[in-house]
């Protein structure tokens, strides 16, 4: 599980830095603020779960767009394995 894990996280990492130019300015982190550092902004957040239903599959319902689920890269890997697990 841990493969799948890291997979996942990288994925999301090479889709934030591809999309996002300020995450291209530092070294980005698994476990850094994306809102609160200026990565992602509310928009960045939605571009994010289109990402997540092309690449995962995975369909976010409006009360999971919620800043918890979105704060890391770690967070949003974790928002993926939850909701392909249920």
């Amino acid at each position: 599980m841990e493969g799948k894990t890291k997979l996942v996280t990288e994925s999301i990492r090479q889709f934030i830095i591809g999309t996002f130019p300020s995450a291209r300015r530092r070294t980005l982190g698994d476990n850094d603020p994306l809102l609160e550092n200026g990565i992602v902004d509310s928009m960045g957040v939605l571009d994010i779960v289109s990402f997540l239903e092309a690449e995962f599959g995975v369909i976010a319902s409006d009360d999971e767009l919620i800043p918890e689920n979105f704060r890391t890269i770690q967070s949003i890997a974790g928002y993926v394995e939850k909701k392909q697990n249920d």
